[in-house]
């Protein structure tokens, strides 16, 4: 009885210091990442303003803005949510509900995972040959918005089957017993039990497509443009740029426009992050078991 009670202890002791390890890490990562914004507030809280929001980028610092920039990112962001949500859901849903279990699927399901692993800077090189050079769609924005859907596309599928995958079998055996035939399955109990875990899937791989940068550049990306694109083939410059095109100059003025710039970017991507676990609490609410 000794020696299992001297087990015991030692394992509660290695709990405690394995709780003392972890909130250390956390805390180490959170005051680092406080430094970092409360940093970047104070360099680009006062360059927030009407004007700046409205305003092309310039010459002179202080009449600078990311109008083109901010509208780029929005269009950009529309082209790859618009191709890559619905592709990569009927991927998804096609691969877990109705392909058949052989070598073929699962050389598809092993090639899916490695591309959500791709460095960015890749997909920008296959875009370059793809759609600039052979489509020749130019460097525009539907070639940004598709190259941006091609980098999210496995994570929409990968999210999408999780997500069906949470679905109890009980509740499509319950379907199918009433009469149910699988599209009845799928479209009136599958999926609205899964769309919390699809959308926050899909949120947080939007999340990563609006800060990304190489891709975009090895396309083409503009890094100042004083115009609003016409057209989904126009020229376009992102957020991302825009903010790296003041960081590299001399002025300091024009860092404390690239700070206000990453503030922005910030609340964006904060902004979709907190609306997916929003969705996902929401629809998990609705669920009656």
């Amino acid at each position: 009885m000794a020696s299992y009670a001297k087990m015991i202890a030692a394992g509660k002791r290695w709990d405690k210091l394995f709780i003392l390890v972890g909130l250390s890490s956390m805390l180490v990562g959170l005051i680092t990442l406080s430094a970092l914004i409360i940093d970047l507030a104070i360099d680009g809280v006062p360059r927030l303003s009407l004007n700046f929001f409205t305003s092309f980028p310039s010459r002179f610092p202080e009449e600078a803005g990311i109008l083109s920039a901010w509208v780029g990112t929005s269009l950009v962001m529309l082209v790859t949510a618009l191709s890559a949500v619905p592709l990569g859901i009927a991927a998804g849903i096609y691969l877990e509900e109705y392909s058949r279990k052989n070598w073929l699927t699962d050389f598809i399901e092993i090639n899916i995972a490695n591309l959500a692993g791709v460095p960015s800077i890749i997909y920008g090189l296959m875009a370059l040959g793809l759609f600039v050079y052979q489509l020749h769609l130019g460097q525009s924005i539907l070639t940004a918005g598709l190259t941006l859907a091609l980098l999210i596309l496995p994570m929409v599928i990968m999210a999408t089957r999780e997500a069906i995958r949470s679905v109890p079998t009980a509740m499509r055996e319950a379907a199918y017993a009433v009469g149910s035939n699988k599209w009845e399955v799928v479209k009136d109990h599958v999926l609205p039990y899964s769309t919390g875990g699809i959308l926050t899937g899909v949120i947080i791989g939007l999340s990563r497509a609006i800060g990304e940068t190489a891709p975009l550049i090895t396309i083409g990306a503009l890094t100042f443009i004083a115009f609003l694109p016409k057209s989904l083939m126009d020229p376009f410059t992102v957020m991302p740029i825009q903010m790296f095109n003041w960081v590299s100059r001399p002025q300091e003025a024009f860092h404390f426009n690239a700070a206000a710039a990453g503030l922005v970017l910030m609340a964006m991507t904060l902004a979709m992050n907190g609306l997916a676990f929003y969705i996902r609490f929401r629809f998990r609410k609705k669920i009656k078991w």
